[in-house]
Parts: C-alpha cells; sequence; structure tokens
C-alpha cells in the first residue's frame, strides 16, 4: 500500500504562526520547501489569492503522490530537494519569491511507517532515506563505514557521549559475521553500548538521528537550502524555518545572525562591507496547548526573517 493511501497522519507543528509569518502578499508567489503531507501548504493557500502561487518540494516521493490529491491549480510539486530549489524555479521561470519556509527534520508519516527504518519503535528494514529512489541506506552505511567514520557521525550528527563505545560495538558486531539491516538490530547493539541513558529517552535515539541526518544530508542541504533562500527572496520576502534539534536551529540561528551585519570583505578591506540582506524578525516557541496536543512539538523553533533592500555603495561610503 503506498503512503499516499496509508493511514499515516501529520500534525503540522506551529503552522498558524509560520503562515502568518510568512505571507504578507495574498498574490504573491511563496516556496513550501518540505511538503510532507501538506499541512503548511494548504494553510498557505487558503491565504492565497486566486493569483497567487505555491512551488512545494519534497524529496519523499510518498509526500509527492499524497500531494497529488491536493486539487489546486495556483500549487506546483517539485519531487526535489530544497536545496535544489534554485535551479528548479529557474526551469519554471521564476526569480524570486515572497517567501519560503522550511519545516526541518523528519515526519509524522515517515517515523510512522515502519517500512521506512526510521523508529525504533518497530523492528523494519534499516533504510532511513527520505527519498527513496536514490542513494545508500543506513544498513548500507553501517555495513562498510569504519570505526572512525562512525564515531564522527554519531558524535557530530547525535551529540552521543558514547560514541566511541557506540561505533566499537557497531564494528564488532559486522566483524562477527553478523551485519546489522534491521532497526531493531541496531536498537539492541546501541542498548548494550550506552552505559547511561537520559530519563525517558530509549538509548539509541541519538544514534538514530545521527544516522538520519547522515543518510539524508540533512545540514549540507540545510545550508545550501538557506543560501538558494535568501537568493530568491524578492526584496521584503520572508525566510520561515521550523526546526527541531539544536544542530538545524544553531545552522539557521548563525545564518540569520551572519546575514543580519554588515561585514567586510577580507581580502578588499578598504572596500565598502558587504550590505545586510536580512533582518531578523521573531523566534517562536509552541505554546502549551500546542506541545500538550503534539508532544512532538515541544522540540520545535520557529525563526523568521526578513530580505532587505541592498543599500547603495554611496550610502555605506557617506555612513
Amino acid at each position: 500500500m503506498s503512503g499516499a493511501t496509508q493511514a499515516w497522519t501529520h500534525t503540522t507543528v506551529l503552522l498558524d504562526e509560520a503562515v502568518q509569518a510568512l505571507v504578507q502578499a495574498d498574490d504573491g508567489l511563496y516556496v513550501d520547501g518540505t511538503f510532507g503531507r501538506g499541512g503548511h501548504a494548504r494553510a498557505i493557500l487558503a491565504r492565497l489569492s486566486p493569483q497567487g502561487r505555491l512551488v512545494a518540494f519534497d524529496k519523499d516521493p510518498q509526500a509527492i503522490e499524497a500531494g497529488t490529491l491536493l486539487q489546486d491549480a495556483r500549487l506546483r510539486l517539485v519531487h526535489a530537494s530544497f536545496a535544489q530549489m534554485r535551479p528548479a524555479l529557474q526551469a519554471l521561470g521564476i526569480a524570486q519569491v515572497q517567501g519560503v519556509l522550511l519545516d526541518l527534520g523528519v515526519s509524522s508519516p515517515q517515523l510512522d511507517d515502519p517500512s521506512r527504518g526510521f523508529s525504533f519503535r518497530f523492528d523494519a528494514p534499516l533504510d532511513m532515506r527520505m527519498d527513496t529512489t536514490r542513494g545508500e541506506t543506513a544498513a548500507d552505511f553501517l555495513a562498510r563505514a569504519d570505526e572512525r567514520q562512525l564515531t564522527q557521525v554519531i558524535r557530530d550528527y547525535g551529540e552521543e557521549r558514547f560514541a566511541v563505545q557506540v561505533a566499537k560495538a557497531l564494528v564488532a558486531r559486522r566483524q562477527g559475521g553478523a551485519a546489522i539491516r534491521t532497526t531493531g538490530e541496531l536498537a539492541q547493539v546501541v542498548a548494550g553500548a550506552v552505559k547511561t541513558r537520559e530519563p525517558g529517552q530509549n538509548p539509541a535515539t541519538r544514534t538514530f538521528q545521527a544516522l538520519r541526518i547522515h543518510v539524508n544530508a540533512e545540514l549540507e542541504e540545510l545550508e545550501q537550502g538557506l543560501n538558494a533562500a535568501l537568493d530568491l527572496l524578492a526584496p521584503a520576502g520572508r525566510l520561515a524555518v521550523i526546526s527541531f534539534h539544536s544542530l538545524e536551529d544553531r545552522i539557521v540561528k548563525r545564518f540569520i545572525a551572519r546575514e543580519s551585519r554588515d561585514e567586510p570583505d577580507r581580502r578588499a578591506p578598504f572596500a565598502p562591507p558587504r550590505p545586510t540582506r536580512l533582518r531578523a524578525l521573531a523566534r517562536i516557541r509552541p505554546g502549551a496547548a500546542e506541545v500538550a496536543a503534539n508532544p512532538r512539538a515541544r522540540s520545535a523553533v520557529l525563526r523568521v526573517a526578513e530580505r532587505t533592500d541592498a543599500l547603495p555603495a554611496a550610502a555605506h561610503a557617506g555612513a
């Protein structure tokens, strides 16, 4: 049964806050970089006039299939990562947009579908790819990575303090002739290597997060997507990004901060500084009612920024 017809549900996080921050002109052209099951997209379309348009990206083919059920002439679906939004939009003849929304991380349908291999709640093939049509699965990576690579991924992407021990256990398991192919096998090995655990958290949580981020190149794609969004935003256009863990939020926070200040070119110290391109507007967390209704929202952070007009060089020189 396909993901479009299976009964996986998804509760969109910070729905009203994100859409209200994003849509400033009802006849504008907007980008939803992470269509998922269309929660944000439907809300954006509801705010747009008949002249407004929305281009939605997702690299998960099941998400795109689900999106075909949303019949709206103002919507264009693109099966691609938001990191590729710039060339994809250029191919559609689009040079500027009024807003870009990114809702990062894994969606509830991906977590709740055992066949996707994202969760240790089910014993299933260890896949973890958001785009199941290409790339290396988590099981394939574990079958080839050496101890150094495994340690680096688990430490850097999972912030796991027992990364060395987990990596050693994974390599020992493989060398013993029992390659890890399922989520249950992975969770079992990690549980034996992690000596202490955080209250209420499965010991495999951080390792699963690390492998998912690595397999999908999530942090690299986030950097690329932020830069692409900034280049595409029209003056006064909005960037809205929802992140769910500190690694993502740190990248978004630093990006907005960097683009919100004048920065001299160190290669040309006497040249005017590069003008600011963004203005930070808001940092929003879910309210208590939303967290109570949807526990997965508890770690969400929405950051909003606005594209600023570049000041003429003469204005900088005379400042």
